[in-house]
């Protein structure tokens, strides 16, 4: 692994292999997850959609289904598709045929949104469903603002440079008082989700970005290379958080594009 413009509260890890990035990716949720559950009692995590759930699947692997202390975690979503829970464009059922189903979760600790209901309604259902588990300090509250703080949101990024469903030019990411927005007009199907807004997202204690592929090389370089006035506002350059620290997992393809890259051992 190789460390790239390393900030003080941003780092960029670069992995040789998926297989290496995968280790990675276990060893610091598990690491964020001990940590936490040390210092509070629980663990609050945010999970997303795509290829990020199957690069999870080594906490499912010895040694981390044995050693993480499962029973304490506190499950979310940053963005689901409003469509019902069996459905293959469900991250919910992603996470659950290929992670949570797995490892022993305590079913109620999985805070799902409602799929019987509208987009709007699912959204404002989720935050309240929040905002309750904030009054009992099961997610922190930022000492910034009055949002929620995830101990870890886990995005990946789209190859148009968005994070859970917060799109390129889109009125969400305006969004400053909602904790939880809906979007009825996606640009990738289906066109109805939920998604947690920037001011959540930056509020996190940590936030992971984990990108793969060539593809989404120029992507990545820029969303995270200073590339100056005239680079386009992506939404995952907008993921900077206030007080936490943003981790970006990438693997050598993904890399490639990166301003003054070399990998070493």
């Amino acid at each position: 692994m190789a460390l790239c413009g390393d900030h003080k509260d941003r780092e960029v890890r670069i992995h040789e292999s998926l297989e290496e990035l995968s280790t990675d990716l276990a060893d610091y949720i598990a690491e964020l997850s001990e940590a936490s559950v040390k210092e509070r009692g629980v663990f609050s995590i945010a999970l997303s959609g795509g290829s990020l759930i199957s690069l999870m699947g080594k906490l499912c692997e010895a040694p981390y289904n044995k050693t993480v202390d499962w029973a304490k975690w506190y499950i979310f979503w940053a963005d689901e598709r409003v469509v019902a829970k069996s459905h293959a464009d469900s991250n919910y059922k992603l996470a659950k045929d290929n992670l949570l189903s797995k490892v022993p979760i305590v079913p109620s600790h999985v805070h799902s949104i409602n799929d019987s209901v509208s987009a709007e309604e699912a959204a404002d259902e989720y935050k309240f469903v929040i905002r309750q588990l904030v009054k009992s300090r099961i997610v922190s509250v930022s000492d910034v603002s009055d949002s929620p703080k995830f101990d870890l949101i886990l995005l990946g990024m789209g190859s148009d440079g968005h994070v859970a469903s917060l799109f390129p030019d889109h009125s969400v990411l305006e969004e400053k008082d909602e904790w939880v927005a809906f979007i009825t007009d996606s640009p990738k199907p289906p066109p109805e989700r939920i998604t947690f807004t920037l001011p959540v997202i930056n509020s996190a204690s940590n936030v992971a970005i984990v990108v793969t592929g060539e593809n989404k090389a120029e992507t990545v370089h820029l969303a995270i290379d200073d590339i100056g006035p005239d680079c386009p506002l992506l939404p995952a350059r907008l993921v900077q958080p206030r007080k936490g620290k943003l981790t970006w997992f990438l693997d050598n393809n993904a890399a490639s594009k990166l301003d003054n890259y070399q990998f070493s051992e």
